[in-house]
């Protein structure tokens, strides 16, 4: 099937703040659909199904409904809304000046039309909530770019709203990117080689020389900081909040796939050059089109099937995974579990990293008798710094590396 879609087409969308007198008979007709379907016992497969398809959830006024829904979230209220009132006693969160200086840049291209004082307000209530939500969460790692995402859910759904959206956001959407390290996010971007392996082979050969890091901005902030129209990325966000967090990362190998063409005219060899085309994503992007593709390739090639191992290296805790099947039962409470077990996850790989490097260096004097030894002081290093979850994986993994360096 040919999953590429052409980025360069309008998408065909809804304005977003329009009232109902001037949407057309059948996006009223599908607003009825969806606003039955958030009934009290929500229908949350209708969801999805009316937030992937064409327009998906068409306005702000039916999404306010929609998406505490799809985030699993009571509105203004509920067991997982944080405190409104005790944040602003809580300690300061580390990242807050970095956090005010990314609000003094947002609202660049939208909302439009307002006046100054208007836009001052709404910086102030977008620093309230990403400063109420690292307060609340202080193991929260901020990102430059989180107030891009923050932003469009501030104005989606109000400032209340919008610190329990983001809180579940942070904790069980993009807890991948909130850690203490870099590493878990380009995960995510190294699952990219495999899906444009089995959608076009050649064009992932003609890539092979590029790391995908061009990708990392736009799937950092959930293409927020990318996309200029505020009904383009209101409706992305329909698309996303509706399926797993590995659905972003096939969106974009969908964008690579629709510029296969002018790809191809770049020499494979230019590597940086093919970087910076791919870091920028093409304006303007046929949402539609891109969408539909997206479900197509993620329905044909889910992750469990991608080649190279690459979904088996994802850490079990990583969101790529726990967003996958019934995740919206998931509470905060879990979000933080899973956080901390991401945490010790890193550490044990850094002192796996230590492990290897002092077996480098101490290779040399290291005949088989010093190797039996040595590996014996290894596998109590291991029991002592916490490696015991790892068991025999480690020690395989370290004997493989005992071999590798007995060889030189």
């Amino acid at each position: 099937m040919d999953y590429r879609a052409d980025a360069s087409l309008p998408s065909s969308k809804i304005p977003n703040e329009c009232h109902n007198q001037d949407i057309p008979p059948a996006a009223r007709a599908k607003s009825r659909r969806i606003l039955d379907a958030c009934r009290e016992v929500p229908d949350i497969e209708a969801l999805v199904q009316y937030a992937t398809s064409t327009d998906g959830l068409i306005n702000d006024e039916v999404r306010r409904k929609a998406w505490p829904i799809l985030l699993a979230y009571i509105p203004s209220s509920g067991s997982d809304a944080v405190d409104r009132v005790a944040w602003h006693n809580l300690s300061r969160h580390k990242d807050e000046h970095q956090v005010r200086l990314d609000v003094e840049r947002s609202f660049i291209y939208y909302p439009k039309n307002e006046s100054e004082p208007q836009l001052d307000r709404r910086k102030s209530e977008l620093s309230a909530v990403i400063i109420q939500v690292l307060r609340t969460y202080p193991m929260l790692s901020y990102f430059q770019g989180f107030h891009d995402i923050v932003q469009v859910f501030l104005l989606v759904l109000g400032v209340e709203d919008a610190v329990a959206a983001v809180s579940r956001l942070s904790l069980l959407r993009i807890r991948d990117f909130m850690l203490p390290s870099l590493s878990p996010s380009l995960a995510h971007l190294r699952l990219l080689p495999s899906i444009l392996q089995v959608a076009d082979a050649r064009l992932c050969q003609h890539l092979s020389q590029t790391q995908p890091f061009f990708a990392l901005a736009a799937t950092l902030t959930l293409y927020a900081h990318d996309i200029q129209e505020y009904g383009d990325i209101a409706r992305l966000f329909d698309f996303l909040l509706a399926h797993g967090a590995v659905v972003s990362v096939y969106f974009f190998a969908v964008i690579i796939l629709s510029r296969r063409e002018e790809l191809f005219d770049i020499p494979a060899d230019e590597s940086e050059m093919l970087h910076s085309v791919l870091s920028k994503l093409p304006k303007p992007l046929d949402l539609e089109a891109l969408i539909a593709k997206t479900m197509s390739l993620y329905a044909d090639f889910p992750p469990e099937r991608l080649p190279f191992r690459s979904w088996a290296r994802i850490s079990p805790y990583s969101v790529l995974k726990t967003t996958q099947g019934n995740f919206r039962q998931q509470t905060l409470s879990d979000g933080v579990d899973l956080f901390e077990k991401q945490v010790s996850q890193l550490r044990r790989e850094q002192r796996l990293e230590q492990a290897r490097a002092t077996l480098w260096k101490y290779r040399r004097p290291a005949g088989r008798v010093g190797l039996a030894i040595f590996v014996g002081v290894i596998a109590f290093w291991i029991r002592r710094s916490g490696f015991e979850s790892y068991g025999a994986i480690t020690l395989r993994r370290l004997w493989e590396h005992l071999r590798l360096i007995g060889r030189h």
